[in-house]
Order: structure tokens, then C-alpha cells, then sequence
């Protein structure tokens, strides 16, 4: 029994952030909801870009043209279409749902991702998350490596309306294959109607990410409804009831005791090692992308903010 003198239970949530769009070109619009200026990372998570659904018409697709990350792992989930990957090391693989492609930058890796040719003549759908995740300071020069994960590979929890996948990381006992260098986890959860799902505590800071349907979090008064990156309180045991048909991200982890910072494509606890980067990009002494010859130019600083962190 609760004394009327006892403090109110703190709020499950701490803050809600409504994700910005971001033009890629061509047409190609993103929903960035990190980093923001509500909150610039969750745990070593700096980036979550959620992609679609959009539409290509036949013919078209995706056209990232190469381009540089250094001091990272970007790690690409699709919920529907595919995309080939190519980059520096030589890696070439097309990805598609269910499956994780998880590049780590290192020094410095280049990178194309393009709808794949023979996939173009129906135009098709594609939709996803493609996060950064930043390597801890001892591992921001590490050589690069890309590392493809297929669907079957990944820990999976069913029961009870709800069914889970651990795309990275650690949580309910079980670790996902992808070669994290850091304490994190990524969940993909698909919730029926009315289905409750008890979120991992493991993690100091933890974030949902909502692509479809509404989902309610107990002792909260109202639901939290699609493209929103829900930011929860650090300690807090926290059970979600899905409204409809829901799916939903977490990704939480540890947050480092060095600042990152953020310019472009590149990530590093240091300005020096970005003012390089950019310097490198300029001068083209980036290792380039076999097969490929065009590439992104390195953008001009905005006026007045340079930097992010």
C-alpha cells in the first residue's frame, strides 16, 4: 500500500522527438530523429535514419553514389526492397529484410548503395533503418571491414502476440552474431493487437523508434503513434501494449565519457581527426569503390554551425 506521502513514480518517458526530413536527392527523403537538437545520441547510437516506404517507378531506384564515414559501424535493416552495397574493401552484397549489413569505418571506408540493377525494371518499395553507431575511442582507427548477417542467423522471440529479433547486440540472454565493439542493443519487435512486450533494462539510455502503429507504455495517459523516436528514462521498467498492428525499434546502450562529434559522414571524439577526414576526401586519398567512379562531393560548411555533438 502507497502512502499519500509517498513521491509520484517518475514518468516512463522521457522525451519524444518528431524526426526531421532530410533529402538525399533525387527524390530520395529520409526521417532523421538522430541526432537532434532534443537529444544527439542514445547510448553509442549518433544517427537513425528511417527510410520509406517510397515507391520507385520502373526503371528507377536508390542511387547513393560513394562516399566516405570514418570513427563508425552503420548497420542497414530493411523492411522491405534491397540494396546492393559496395565499398572499399571489396565487399559487394545485396541486402534485403530480415538481414543485416554492418560496415565498420574504421580509419575510413567508401561506400555505394544502389537499388540493384536487375531489380529495376518493376520499380519496387523500399523501407528501413539505417543507423550509425559510434566506435569507442580506442577503436575509432581500426581497419575497415564490412560484415553481411542473413536473416536465419539472428536470434529470434516469439509467444504470446509478439515476435522479436536481436539485430545487434545482447538482451534476453542471447547476443546477435553482428561484431558490435561496444555494450548496445537493437531490437526489431512486431506486436498483434493488444500484445505486450517487456523492454530489456540492461542499458542505461534506451529509444524506440515507431515505424507503424501505436504503441501504448504503461502509466503513461496516451498512446505514441508512428515516426516518432520515443526517448526513455534511464532505470525505468517499462512494459508496451501495442494499440494495432505495431512495429517498433529499441536501440539503447552505454554512452561514452568522450564527446562525438559529427560532420557529414564522418564521426570521431576529435575535431583534429574530422578537419583530415575532410581534408583527405577533398584531396581524394580515400581508397575508392572498385567498379564505381563517381562519388559525393564533400559539402561546404554551413554558414555559422560546423559542428554537432
Amino acid at each position: 500500500m502507497t502512502s499519500p506521502h509517498d513521491p509520484a513514480p517518475l514518468p516512463a518517458v522521457d522525451k519524444v522527438v518528431l524526426p526531421r526530413l532530410h533529402d538525399l536527392g533525387d527524390g530520395f527523403t529520409v526521417r532523421r530523429a538522430l541526432p537532434t537538437v532534443e537529444r544527439r545520441s542514445v547510448g553509442p547510437f549518433v544517427f537513425l535514419d528511417a527510410m520509406g516506404p517510397v515507391d520507385f517507378r520502373p526503371g528507377g531506384g536508390q542511387d547513393v553514389r560513394p562516399h566516405p564515414h570514418i570513427g563508425l559501424s552503420t548497420l542497414t535493416w530493411l523492411h522491405q526492397g534491397e540494396i546492393r552495397h559496395r565499398d572499399s574493401t571489396g565487399a559487394v552484397e545485396v541486402i534485403r529484410p530480415g538481414a543485416v549489413n554492418w560496415m565498420t569505418a574504421g580509419r575510413g571506408i567508401v561506400h555505394s548503395e544502389r537499388t540493384p540493377i536487375e531489380s529495376r525494371p518493376n520499380g519496387g518499395r523500399l523501407a528501413g533503418l539505417q543507423l550509425w553507431i559510434a566506435l569507442p575511442k580506442e577503436k575509432e582507427e581500426i581497419e575497415p571491414v564490412f560484415t553481411h548477417v542473413e536473416a536465419g542467423a539472428l536470434p529470434r522471440f516469439e509467444g504470446e502476440g509478439a515476435t522479436a529479433t536481436l539485430v545487434a547486440g545482447t538482451a534476453f540472454g542471447a547476443t546477435s552474431p553482428v561484431p558490435v565493439v561496444s555494450d548496445l542493443v537493437q531490437l526489431d519487435v512486431m506486436l498483434e493487437p493488444g500484445a505486450r512486450f517487456r523492454l530489456p533494462g540492461d542499458f542505461s539510455e534506451r529509444a524506440l523508434w515507431i515505424s507503424s502503429g501505436e504503441l501504448a507504455i504503461d502509466g503513461e495517459d496516451a498512446p505514441h503513434g508512428p515516426d516518432r523516436l520515443v526517448l526513455l528514462r534511464p532505470g525505468a521498467e517499462i512494459v508496451v501494449r501495442a494499440i494495432g498492428p505495431t512495429r517498433f525499434a529499441l536501440v539503447g546502450g552505454e554512452p561514452f565519457p568522450e564527446r562525438r562529434f559529427l560532420y557529414w559522414n564522418f564521426v570521431s571524439s576529435s575535431k583534429d581527426r574530422i578537419e583530415a577526414a575532410k581534408a583527405d576526401w577533398r584531396a581524394g586519398r580515400f581508397a575508392g569503390v572498385p567498379g564505381e567512379t563517381e562519388f559525393i562531393p564533400l559539402p561546404p560548411d554551413p554558414p555559422g554551425v560546423t559542428w554537432k555533438g
